[in-house]
């Protein structure tokens, strides 16, 4: 039988025991709690080191390049004088491309402001894609849409040599049609295009644009001697405005062999 001397000296030591385990179940779950907590700001600083390596990883994907821009500070490289003075002034926008090109675009409107001319001098450069059909922007620039289909439309004789002229497929006969063209050069990189919608009759519509490219001049040729060439060329060449519908604008045999769809 124990004693009450033995029973009172027993409590302490469960006591300790008690406060023991206390202590131990204290410790564990603040050491776990601090694992836990751990592992968060881990995972934190490798998802912070993930997402600051993200940009040099997209550096080894192909960037989207910038496209053309309006170079306002730029100053026309051409111009064109008009014979109809009741034509409004055109208006004259450069575009350049961070790859070397740039593009001279002049425009004239008529009655409520309805695009009726436009003549672009493309001067190309390392963005210029060979694989790309030339005509490929002549329909959007025509106001016809992306997919509209061109069949070329015969040639005219200008002081830049013959030039290729473009209307809508299935386009009748003596319908009026606003006329595409185009004319490329190797040497300088060069690409004059454009359309206009002047004249009642294709006979005058041609005459027009072969019209248009005959008055074209050079003004600056920005340090490019062979463009400077290639207008200087040119001007030797160079005739005045004939009546339109006039055929001596005409290369009539070439003309035959020229249409169908491109």
């Amino acid at each position: 039988m124990q004693s009450p001397e033995a029973s009172t000296a027993a409590t302490p030591t469960q006591i300790h025991l008690a406060l023991a385990a206390l202590a131990d179940e204290v410790v564990g779950t603040l050491a776990r709690l601090f694992a836990y907590v751990g592992a968060l700001v881990l995972f934190a600083i490798l998802a912070l080191a993930a997402l600051d390596r993200l940009p040099s990883l997209r550096d080894d994907e192909p960037a989207e390049k910038p496209g053309w821009s309006v170079a306002d500070r730029s100053q026309p490289a051409f111009a064109l004088s008009w014979l109809d003075s009741s034509e409004k002034t055109a208006s004259y926008v450069i575009l350049r491309h961070p790859e070397g090109g740039r593009r001279d675009v002049m425009r004239w409107t008529g009655e409520a402001d309805k695009p009726v001319a436009e003549l672009e001098i493309y001067r190309e450069g390392s963005e210029f894609d060979v694989a790309l059909p030339a005509t490929a922007d002549l329909a959007v620039h025509m106001g016809l849409g992306e997919a509209t289909p061109l069949e070329q439309a015969g040639l005219i004789d200008t002081k830049f040599g013959p030039v290729a002229l473009f209307q809508p497929t299935g386009t009748a006969e003596g319908a009026r049609a606003c006329l595409g063209y185009l004319k490329r050069s190797e040497e300088p990189a060069l690409q004059i295009s454009g359309f206009s919608c002047q004249g009642d009759t294709l006979p005058a519509r041609r005459a027009a644009i072969a019209c248009t490219l005959n008055r074209l001049t050079l003004l600056t040729s920005g340090n490019e001697p062979k463009l400077a060439e290639l207008f200087a060329h040119a001007e030797l060449k160079r005739r005045s405005c004939a009546p339109q519908g006039s055929s001596d604008w005409l290369l009539g045999a070439a003309n035959a062999q020229l249409r169908g769809s491109l």
